[in-house]
Parts: C-alpha cells; sequence; structure tokens
C-alpha cells in the first residue's frame, strides 16, 4: 500500500519539486493546506524557502499550527521538515526580528557567521553531511555524502540527543534532526539526486 504524504502549502517556496521527488520514490502526495486532506495521510512534510517570520506568520493566517500539532505530536505520524520546514520546529528563530516558531525542537535558528575571511552567505551548493551516528533515515546512507543547500540561517543549541547530523560549513553546523517521528533537514532531498531520493524512501517506509 503506498503512503499518502501531505505537503503542507504556506505559501513558502516551490512545493512541486518535493511532491515529484515523494512521487518517483513511490509514494503519493499531495500539496495542501486542507485540515481534512492533512489529517487523512499518513505521512507529513512541510517544506520551504524564505523567511522564519514570515513562515511562522503564513502557517498562522492559514490557520496550519493547530492541524500539525494534532497530527505530528498527538497522532505521532511521521513527520519531515526541509529547510525552513525545518528551521520553524525550533523554538525560536531570528530571522525578520524574532519569532517563535512550532518549539517542537529545542534550539534556535540564527544567521551564519563567517568563521573565516571570504566565506560565502548564503551557504550554497553540495557539501558533506556527517552522521556521527546511525539513523533510520538515512539507512544506506554513508556518512560523508554530500546534498545541496541553499541558506543563511541554521539551528543552534540543539540537544546533543536530537542531533542526526552535522555539515562543515562556518565551523560547522546541524544539517538534521530528530525527536522520535519528527526530522528536520537543513538540505534539500529533492534536489539531491540518488542520496536524496534514497532518504525520501527510508522516510516513506516510517511508520506512526
Amino acid at each position: 500500500m503506498k503512503k499518502f504524504v501531505a505537503i503542507i502549502n504556506y505559501g513558502m517556496g516551490n512545493v512541486d519539486s518535493v511532491k515529484r521527488a515523494i512521487e518517483e520514490c513511490g509514494g503519493n502526495a499531495a500539496i495542501t493546506d486542507d485540515p481534512g486532506i492533512i489529517s487523512s495521510a499518513t505521512h507529513v512534510v512541510l517544506p520551504g524557502v524564505g523567511n522564519f517570520k514570515e513562515g511562522m506568520n503564513n502557517l498562522k493566517s492559514r490557520n496550519l499550527v493547530p492541524v500539525l500539532t494534532d497530527q505530528v505530536i498527538r497522532e505521532r505520524k511521521p513527520f519531515l521538515g526541509i529547510c525552513l520546514g525545518m528551521q520553524l520546529c525550533a523554538k525560536r528563530g531570528r530571522e525578520g526580528g524574532g519569532e517563535d516558531g512550532l518549539g517542537w525542537i529545542d534550539g534556535e535558528v540564527r544567521r551564519f557567521v563567517p568563521d573565516i575571511p571570504g566565506i560565502r552567505i548564503p551557504h550554497i551548493g553540495w557539501n558533506n553531511v556527517i552522521l556521527p551516528k546511525s539513523h533510520p533515515l538515512f539507512d544506506g546512507i554513508p556518512s560523508g555524502k554530500d546534498f545541496y543547500f541553499v541558506h543563511s540561517y541554521h539551528l543552534t543549541g540543539c540537544p546533543d540527543e536530537n542531533i542526526i547530523s552535522y555539515t562543515p560549513y562556518c565551523g560547522c553546523f546541524v544539517s538534521s534532526v530528530g525527536r522520535g517521528n519528527i526530522h528536520g533537514l537543513q538540505f534539500h532531498p529533492e534536489k539531491s539526486q540518488k542520496v536524496g531520493f534514497q532518504l525520501l524512501r527510508n522516510f516513506l517506509r516510517m511508520e506512526g
């Protein structure tokens, strides 16, 4: 039986590529802000590119926070936040003047501070994802594989037990997190070719 993925539509970034990638990996997917459709899904994906404050405001204005909280926290459906979607899971983000996030992962989202002269912000392109421990999301994916990034902000202050991977840039930053059924990726699996699709297949195999 194919898994049905609700891709949350809240006006932040191109969600069509996420839908195509999930369908290529064997899932059914709908881009939606309808609470009924979200509630009928087996998996929930929150993608996004852009500003933290605007992203949270959009989730609130479309009244999506209650249904997301119900389905992800109470029903414990497998959840994947991608790029801005991962950042919005944090307690707070400083972008756009500061805003509380969903609060599902401890930590704060801050702008990169260059550690050496000439380092480019935003961080754009392929970079290593280092896995200090195994995790089902990365089954079949060796530590050190390259994934595709586009971002100027990153998660800080995350507890060690919630960190899945690191990436070397501006020192080192957290590039994926996990807490129970909740997972977040700072990179874009839908743009990361073979390894990104392997990760999405791993996510689709997860059960609530």
